[in-house]
């Protein structure tokens, strides 16, 4: 079967915390009633976990421009997205998957100058980093910070982010949409078919494609592995110049919803 991976978005607010409003206390309170020990216990409260976010903020550029960058690692520690304010690649993505193809690319040279960066991925104003060894969230405490500065220092020296030879391969927009659909109709969804399942080019942004899982491959348990070494190979290996891929399943509406 053909497979899926998504990545995921950006900025997390700043919640406000409730006020509280003193109650007026009554002249004769209720007795406290007796200890009963079948007395059902409070419930549990939940808690909603987030990712942490790490700001880090550069010196300033010029009189008043910052370079602000904020570090985002995924929730299961598999990635870290660096959001920048300021383009990186505007318009466009592009991946880098080891040191060699970051040859040309000032940008990907300095990522990966930093040990233990695996793959790049540049979309517009944003940077996401896989790497090697341990994965936990101490990992990429440290590893933000280096990638931080190597993405500051690159953007201070004002050149050329992208290899032109990259900018030069990347076709119209048309051409994408056609060839990335020729590949869902050919290859993807005869592949998922046999499972109920269906591919839908939703949108093309540049070279940035954005899909949906439908059928059986919505809230599907084996949907992200589909997604990771099935459809996103297959889109690469048939246009090598595609960028982001991104997944907008909403895949807790599924049959079998797991993110649930």
């Amino acid at each position: 079967m053909s497979v899926l991976k998504k990545l995921s978005q950006m900025f997390s607010g700043t919640g406000r915390q409730e006020s509280t409003t003193d109650k007026p206390v009554s002249e004769t309170p209720n007795p406290p009633e007796p200890a009963n020990s079948f007395t059902e216990a409070p419930p549990v409260q939940r808690r909603v976990i987030q990712a942490p976010v790490i700001v880090d903020q550069a010196a300033e550029v010029g009189s008043s421009d910052q370079i602000l960058i904020k570090a985002e690692p995924s929730r299961d520690n598999e990635q870290c997205k660096f959001m920048v304010n300021r383009p990186l690649f505007e318009g466009h993505s592009w991946l880098f998957s080891n040191f060699e193809e970051a040859a040309g690319s000032p940008l990907a040279e300095s990522v990966f100058s930093v040990d233990s960066v695996e793959t790049l991925l540049v979309h517009d104003s944003t940077a996401v980093v896989t790497k090697t060894g341990a994965k936990g969230l101490s990992d990429w405490e440290t590893l933000a910070k280096d990638v931080g500065s190597a993405l500051r220092k690159t953007l201070q020296a004002e050149t050329d982010l992208v290899s032109k030879d990259i900018i030069a391969k990347i076709p119209a927009e048309p051409v994408v949409r056609e060839e990335i659909q020729k590949v869902i109709d050919t290859e993807v969804n005869p592949g998922v078919a046999g499972h109920g399942g269906r591919i839908t080019l939703t949108a093309v942004t540049g070279n940035t494609v954005t899909i949906e899982m439908g059928g059986g491959c919505q809230g599907c348990s084996a949907a992200d592995l589909t997604l990771k070494q099935g459809i996103h190979n297959a889109f690469r290996k048939a246009v090598p110049y595609v960028g982001a891929i991104y997944d907008e399943t909403d895949h807790a509406a599924g049959s079998n919803p797991y993110y649930r």
